[in-house]
């Protein structure tokens, strides 16, 4: 009687384990066939994608009507970036196809600068008509290697799985056509971008000074320890880490670190001048006994005592739970300068500066000839939204969409319970952008 009992639930027990042994295939292999899905999906779309940006660019070589050609090119930017999010949801992490996500994004570039502008009053040059011919040729080089490994592998039933089964295995012997064409589709699109495109007009060249501020003098290593203790605010007896950049950095750094009790920082001063770039305390600031004003003259006094000779205005402050974050920008002329701007991150428990970020002004910062403005700030005024309270106001040069530098009235306004900041171009009344300004952070 036992025996039978015994054999009775060792059979339920080996038929519930199957059930559930085949019910764990049944959905893994419903996950596998997501996936695959995804992937396959993902590739058509590009191809079909590619396709037709390369359609695009050959009816935009073709026009003559500029009233057709922004929308033309309105309409490339948007294929541009559909395809840029379908090689983004493909398995291709391992394989190198860095160089035709950067051609996408530049022709994206290109696409939008030239389509934003006033095509009446600034036609295509012959050099970006020269650009436009090149990327006709070479997208249509990537659409037909598409076409070759979309046709094999409709034709031959190649799965995308296998694809990062591959690359993951390092399976250097698998004869894939889908790793091979897109291998193909990245050197042909390397050979482009060095020999054929124009690298000014694709937006690849430096529009940045290059931190030609920081001069050429160079501090020793020994040097860069001792103002690294004095900005991580730490005594000698505290074991200080540092490290140079090796040879052909683009911008040659000192780079230092600690850890003591629940503490740990991290900064990078330039070998060129000495000048901090970045800093970072890392600790718990579990309470607020300081004020945002507070913050931001403990944020004033600590740029003071650097080696910045600009005149800072305080730009923008926010709260994020217990600290506050401030950005600052050079005054030159009364005109507030936004592309040099300097974050710095204040605790609200003790006001000490837990980070700070000089990038933008290092590398931006040079003496500017502030131009005239086109109309005065009561006619900019009145290009403002009638419905906003305009609290206060100042002349700032910032950068456009196309990343050029331009004069603007800046006006902070409320409407509702959210605030604004207008930028009205200084030269010709035209509104330039609208940024919502962030409100302190919600504790759910």
């Amino acid at each position: 009687m036992f025996r039978w009992i015994f054999i009775t639930v060792l059979s339920i027990g080996i038929i519930g384990v199957s059930v559930w042994g085949y019910q764990e295939h049944q959905e893994k292999n419903a996950i596998l066939i997501q996936a695959e899905n995804n992937y396959q999906r993902s590739f058509h779309e590009l191809t079909y994608n590619l396709d037709l940006l390369h359609d695009k660019i050959g009816s935009t070589l073709a026009m003559n009507s500029r009233k057709q050609l922004s929308p033309q090119l309105a309409e490339i930017w948007r294929l541009t970036s559909m395809a840029h999010n379908d090689v983004g949801q493909l398995p291709l992490i391992l394989i190198p196809f860095n160089k035709t996500e950067e051609f996408l994004s530049q022709m994206g570039d290109f696409s939008y600068r030239v389509a934003i502008r006033d095509l009446d009053k600034e036609p295509l040059s012959e050099d970006e008509i020269n650009t436009l011919e090149s990327l006709y040729e070479m997208s249509g080089d990537i659409e037909s290697e598409l076409r070759k490994v979309q046709n094999i592998a409709l034709k031959e039933n190649l799965r995308w799985m296998d694809v990062q089964l591959a690359l993951v295995n390092n399976d250097q012997q698998a004869d894939n056509t889908i790793i091979d064409g897109f291998k193909t589709v990245e050197k042909n699109v390397e050979g482009y971008s060095e020999g054929k495109l124009n690298a000014s007009l694709m937006g690849t060249s430096s529009k940045k000074d290059g931190f030609k501020m920081l001069g050429k003098e160079k501090i020793s290593e020994e040097d860069a320890k001792k103002k690294m203790r004095t900005l991580l605010q730490i005594d000698n007896e505290t074991e200080l880490t540092i490290a140079g950049t090796g040879k052909g950095a683009n911008l040659p750094l000192f780079s230092g670190s600690f850890k003591q009790d629940n503490k740990s920082g991290y900064i990078d001063i330039t070998q060129q001048g000495g000048y901090p770039l970045t800093l970072m305390i890392n600790r718990e600031v579990s309470e607020s006994n300081k004020s945002l004003h507070e913050a931001m003259k403990a944020a004033e006094k600590y740029l003071s005592e650097l080696d910045f000779t600009a005149d800072l205005a305080m730009m923008e402050s926010n709260q994020y739970d217990n600290v506050g974050v401030f950005q600052f920008v050079p005054k030159y002329e009364n005109v507030w300068i936004y592309p040099d701007a300097i974050q710095v991150k204040v605790a609200l428990d003790n006001a000490e500066v837990l980070g700070f970020v000089s990038k933008d002004y290092l590398e931006n910062y040079h003496e500017r000839k502030i131009p005239q403005s086109g109309i005065t700030e009561e006619e900019a005024r009145e290009k403002v939204n009638s419905n906003l309270k305009i609290e206060e106001h100042h002349l700032a040069i910032i950068e456009n969409d196309i990343g050029e530098e331009v004069m603007a009235y800046v006006f902070l306004g409320t409407l509702n319970r959210d605030t604004y900041k207008i930028f009205i171009d200084a030269s010709n009344g035209d509104e330039i952008r609208v940024d919502k300004l962030k409100q302190a952070e919600i504790k759910y």
